[in-house]
């Protein structure tokens, strides 16, 4: 039960404090285009972003349980915004990326490899 509440602690001071990400990608392998709210919608849609949402509707994206399919039944590998430039991913829409996404802390998940900077 100590290593628990240590892990615990350890993991409470992390969120505390900013981590740099990584720009490794793991956290954008998963589906995050599944979470974008109204809110999200709304906020595009004053900024004229029609862009993003016209990718989102012409990707035909379903959300299947754990994973984000295509509606033609292909499963796609990471969010459609997701790109790599050789060193690092990136968003392409970063600078108003949905809330999941801005919310998300680097380090606080297991999709992070800064979360096994606490160690064990």
């Amino acid at each position: 039960m100590a290593g628990i509440d240590s892990r615990h602690h350890a993991m409470s001071i992390l969120l505390e404090r900013e981590m740099k990400c990584l720009q490794c990608g793991n956290c954008c392998h998963v589906d995050m285009i599944a979470y974008v709210t109204a809110s999200d919608s709304e906020r595009w849609e004053r900024e004229g972003r029609n862009n993003i949402l016209k990718r989102l509707l012409g990707e035909n994206i379903l959300w299947a349980g754990d994973i984000i399919v295509s509606s033609d039944g292909k499963r796609l590998k990471s969010c459609v915004f997701l790109n790599h430039n050789g060193n690092s991913f990136f968003c392409e829409i970063y600078d108003t990326r949905p809330g999941i996404c801005r919310d998300y802390k680097p380090g606080s998940s297991t999709l992070c490899p800064l979360y096994y900077t606490l160690g064990a």
